[in-house]
């Protein structure tokens, strides 16, 4: 996939999906770095032709290979796309097919539908989530009226790429929804410039083109691969500012259905049929204190990974059901296929026994959110339309589903050290083992706040530390962040903060 995902539309970069769909290889990565990093052609082949000996990966054709290749929206997209087209074809029996403009999701959606030999489309990818959502609200019991007023409407931000065109094509085979996108391509606007996910999330203010005419309507935002998604809701005469519902409230709403169809369930099994699926939920150090503790008293099983997410996905993935998101809004759901199974059977028994029980329409309820997420990867159309889906079945307007928990205010700050791989970190980045003393001094700074929490760690990409802190206040959870900036500077840093 050649996408820049949220960065400025100027820079360009590569996505790789797996043959699973999923992300690439960890085991792969130091291979890409070193053939990014190839100062010639012929050390280029060296590589190549060394990491094949060692893969034992066959050449020659013996093993044929389909690429799929797509882009998203960027004017040098194109160029970029022919150049792997012709490093895919260089290699005998590989076959690079152009799927042409398309969000990274559906890309990651299409490789793993192809390997499972479905059909894999693009239409295929829009039919199969429009069928699960219309399912879905189908299963929502009449008593429930519709979301009423202004509630019917959501209004997305596109960030000015890929996501706003899909969802225009996605939106025709919808009922039940009405959804205006602004910030779509053919707009004319710049690619995440003041717009898009990552923006709405880090600043907390509103897009361009959403004001106060927005006040008490549900706002959503893709980001510019539409890989990303958050929701927020305007403030009343608040000159820009938003209440953002980030991507920790969207797996506890996720979390909250689940488990309720999974109690439908096992209330009406009998020892025979039974199966307690292991629901899990899966965060990263940077998810909001209030959520894990929200989660936790829920009585779900949530466990932490380091930042990323290929850590979180292969967690999840340890789980019968296993939710992950980040805070940035990037997560999924993952059924097992041993689950999926258990639940195709049990629907089946259902239906023939008691056929319109609320237990049915449980396990149909699981199945089709199975089938309506991208269980590939993070994708902000499955997921918005698996929100709002829920949203109509709990009949919570956008205001209800954020007052679930309030976020502790939070603190992220940079330290340029001189050297980033002096810190070292256990139990998913949380604690500081070297350099020594500084998780103690970290500790002793901690304490001195009310419902204080901080943790450092080195950055995956520059020569920088980066603190997260959150306290009972914004004031507190700031001068915490600073106060352990100071440390990382005493312990390690250049004496710039």
């Amino acid at each position: 996939m050649i996408t820049a995902s949220h960065n400025q539309v100027s820079d360009n970069g590569v996505k790789i999906a797996d043959p699973s769909g999923g992300m690439f290889s960890q085991h792969w990565e130091p291979f890409a770095d070193t053939l990014a990093n190839a100062t010639s052609p012929h050390q280029l082949l060296k590589l190549i032709n060394e990491f094949a000996e060692k893969e034992s990966i066959p050449f020659d054709g013996i093993r044929p290979a389909e690429v799929l290749l797509g882009r998203d929206t960027r004017p040098s997209g194109d160029d970029l796309l022919e150049a792997a087209r012709q490093g895919v074809t260089s290699i005998i029996g590989a076959v690079a097919l152009d799927m042409g403009i398309l969000t990274t999701p559906q890309l990651h959606w299409m490789v793993r539908a192809r390997n499972k030999g479905l059909k894999a489309s693009e239409q295929d990818y829009f039919e199969q989530l429009s069928s699960s959502f219309r399912y879905l609200m189908d299963l929502i019991p009449s008593e429930k009226s519709k979301l009423g007023g202004a509630n019917e409407k959501l209004v997305v931000d596109g960030a000015n790429g890929v996501g706003g065109v899909k969802l225009k094509a996605l939106e025709k085979l919808l009922s039940g929804l009405v959804i205006e996108v602004r910030n779509s391509v053919e707009d004319g606007g710049v690619l995440n410039d003041g717009v898009g996910a990552d923006y709405v999330q880090k600043e907390k203010v509103v897009p361009h083109g959403f004001g106060s005419k927005d006040v008490g309507i549900r706002c959503a935002s893709l980001d510019g691969d539409a890989d990303r998604l958050v929701y927020f809701s305007v403030q009343p005469e608040s000159n820009g500012t938003i209440d953002l519902v980030d991507g920790d409230k969207i797996l506890s709403l996720f979390a909250l259905f689940i488990r309720e169809q999974l109690s439908i369930l096992n209330e009406k099994e009998d020892i025979k049929n039974s199966h307690q699926a292991r629901l899990g939920v899966v965060q990263t150090a940077y998810a909001n204190g209030a959520s894990t503790s929200y989660l936790k008293q829920l009585g779900l099983e949530v466990e932490l990974t380091p930042t990323g997410v290929k850590y979180l996905h292969e967690k999840a993935a340890e789980f019968d059901i296993g939710i992950y998101f980040e805070a940035n809004g990037h997560g999924t759901v993952l059924f097992s296929e041993y689950f999926t199974g258990w639940l195709e059977a049990r629907s089946n028994e259902l239906s023939s026994g008691s056929k319109g029980s609320e237990a049915e329409k449980a396990a149909l309820r699981l199945l089709a959110v199975s089938k309506l997420i991208n269980q590939a990867v993070g994708d902000a159309l499955s997921g918005l339309l698996l929100v709002e889906v829920i949203l109509q079945h709990m009949e919570w307007s956008i205001h209800r589903w954020n007052d679930l928990y309030h976020d502790l205010p939070s603190r992220q700050l940079k330290v340029k050290v001189a050297d980033r791989t002096a810190v070292v970190t256990a139990n998913a980045e949380t604690v500081v083992v070297s350099p020594p003393g500084l998780q103690e001094a970290i500790n002793e700074e901690t304490a001195k706040y009310p419902q204080g929490r901080c943790f450092v760690r080195p950055s995956g990409t520059e020569d920088v530390v980066r603190v997260y802190a959150e306290a009972s206040t914004q004031e507190t959870a700031d001068s915490l962040a600073n106060s352990v900036a100071k440390l990382v500077n005493q312990f390690l840093g250049c004496n710039t903060s």
